[in-house]
């Protein structure tokens, strides 16, 4: 069928349509990583942060196209996570803003909305690199500018705009040496390219799932979503089960558990990934939602929020006392009560940090706030927010501690108003723990950050962790389940053997200047090894201060910071 306009309604099938596309195939995303390293994310940053704005908008009922965008902008912007997901929020604010005073698009709005995307999207971005997402954008955008007309159907549109998308991909390892050398094209730009696919099919009225947007209960990413009729404030409840083995937790489906939920409240979200199975209900009958929950398995996380005194107390009671998540015993996966400091003090710091060892560095070393995340797990921005509204200060300062996660941090820091929010662009953990050990807030802010900059850059950053592909790379020929050095994101070393891949890289990253050399080691671990290696550094770098720290993180078995 030939449709001429898209309004709000169709929109927002076409978005959802989209989302469930990219679950479909986010993982294939994530596995054109340029590195053969297990942080692959691109695919899941997008998913999450796409989900972030189909939950603003799924239960909207609005034909006006531009409130629907605006919405799901919102969404996204929140929900953004690494630079994929954040390029993609911009994106769609850029569309949303395009859209301002319309409300319904044809072709030629259409066109001119998308053209507004990818401006806000170069914008939000520093120094925009060709070869990714942005140029599968622009140069879609740039030819549908060029091609549409009032006579234009939505249906050519988007075949025109996903064909030229498509090109503009294959032509990205041309302008990304990087890309052609692994043989992959640009991951974002084959998200976007599967987002598209994903609306444009519902423009043909077909459906990823077996229900369009409109019917009473749909799928939503990973997220099953069950809407009834509004209650009246109540228990915000959230937990996440552990599935029982005895149970098998493949034969569980969110359909299931929705159908046992559904009559007990509102806003029903399940997410199942595995065996981990996570649920968020609005009811007045918590107890009875969570005795059915145990049915499954066993609690990991649980929080009830009481929504009706939150509504009744007034905003200063209510921004009193903040929820967050800490780690095992540094508090990582429990919820803790925080009470928002009633003395305003003019500096708060806010670190990216994951495993216990590692968390409980950050924060000795005056980290006010820490934000779960890292390598293969992205914090939002509404992440960063959430801590924000745990802190009384004039200024926040944060260390991202991760190339990937500087956007999101920058868009944090933007959207808050209580404080003026500064980023210190530390893009490993390594940098981070270097930064945080010579900080001195006595200053202006601009003074402290760019007194950091120098130890910053200063830092060598070592990393060991495992190949999940054949591959060659940098002149070096990979195995999978080979153990990988990298020095400064090149891959330096490998070898079948951790300890040896670890002394490899040692060699390349330690040169005659350095004095001093940060251990951090992570799962996995023994603590015979850690003995060897400092052993080895004692033989063959007398001239280095050793320290050693019990990160406890994952993926990376060790974080070398090298100054």
């Amino acid at each position: 069928m030939q449709i001429n306009k898209i309004d709000g309604v169709l929109f927002k099938t076409m978005v959802v349509n989209g989302a469930e596309n990219l679950k479909l195939s986010y993982q294939k995303i994530d596995a054109l990583n340029v590195f053969p390293v297990p942080d692959g994310d691109t695919g899941t940053n997008m998913r999450m942060t796409i989900e972030g704005g189909v939950n603003e908008i799924f239960s909207l009922d609005e034909k006006d196209i531009y409130e629907v965008s605006k919405k799901l902008s919102r969404g996204m912007l929140m929900g953004a996570r690494g630079n994929s997901g954040v390029i993609l929020s911009q994106l769609f604010r850029g569309i949303s803003n395009g859209l301002e005073g319309v409300k319904s698009a044809n072709a030629i709005a259409l066109a001119k909305a998308f053209d507004s995307g990818v401006k806000q999207a170069y914008k939000a971005v520093m120094k925009p690199v060709e070869g990714t997402i942005l140029t599968v954008a622009r140069e879609a955008s740039e030819r549908l500018l060029a091609i549409s007309s009032s006579r234009m159907s939505i249906n050519e549109f988007f075949k025109e705009f996903i064909g030229e998308a498509k090109a503009s991909l294959e032509r990205t390892p041309d302008l990304l040496p990087v890309l052609k050398e692994a043989g992959v094209v640009d991951s974002g730009g084959a998200g976007l390219i599967v987002i598209l696919e994903g609306m444009a099919m519902a423009v043909e009225g077909e459906f990823v799932t077996e229900k369009p947007v409109e019917g009473a209960m749909h799928t939503v990413g990973t997220k099953f979503i069950s809407k009834v009729e509004n209650i009246d404030f109540g228990y915000c409840t959230e937990f996440i089960l552990q599935l029982s083995k005895d149970k098998n937790p493949d034969e569980i489906a969110e359909e299931d558990v929705s159908k046992v939920l559904s009559t007990f409240g509102d806003s029903l979200v399940i997410v199942k990934d595995e065996d981990i199975l996570k649920v968020h209900i609005h009811t007045q009958k918590p107890g009875d939602v969570l005795n059915i929950g145990q049915q499954y398995g066993e609690f990991i996380h649980l929080k009830i929020e009481n929504m009706t005194i939150q509504h009744n107390e007034s905003a200063e009671i209510r921004n009193g006392t903040k929820q967050h998540d800490e780690d095992c015993a540094c508090g990582e996966h429990q919820q803790v009560e925080v009470k928002r400091p009633e003395v305003r003090k003019k500096y708060a710091i806010v670190s990216v940090a994951t495993g216990c060892g590692l968390i409980n560095a950050f924060k000795e070393m005056g980290s006010d706030y820490i934000v779960s995340g890292g390598q293969s797990m992205n914090p939002s921005t509404e992440d960063f927010i959430r801590g924000f509204d745990t802190l009384n200060a004039d200024n926040i300062i944060i260390f991202p501690n991760n190339g990937n996660i500087i956007l999101a941090a920058t868009q944090s820091a933007k959207i808050y108003t209580e404080s003026k929010v500064h980023v210190v662009e530390t893009k490993s953990l390594a940098q981070g723990f270097a930064a945080l050990t010579m900080l001195d807030l006595n200053g202006e802010p601009e003074e402290i950050i760019s007194g950091l900059q120098p130890v910053i850059n200063n830092v060598t950053t070592g990393l060991i962790t495992y190949s999940i592909r054949d591959t060659d790379i940098d002149g070096l020929h990979i195995r999978k389940d080979d153990f990988i050095g990298l020095c400064n994101n090149k891959i330096v070393a490998s070898h079948r053997r951790r300890y040896e891949a670890v002394k490899a890289l040692l060699k390349v990253a330690i040169t005659d200047e350095k004095e001093i050399i940060t251990i951090i080691h992570g799962e996995g671990v023994t603590q015979k090894e850690v003995n060897d290696l400092v052993k080895h550094i004692e033989r063959n770098y007398s001239n280095l201060e050793i320290d050693v720290i019990e990160g406890n993180q994952e993926v990376y078995s060790y974080i070398l910071a090298i100054e």
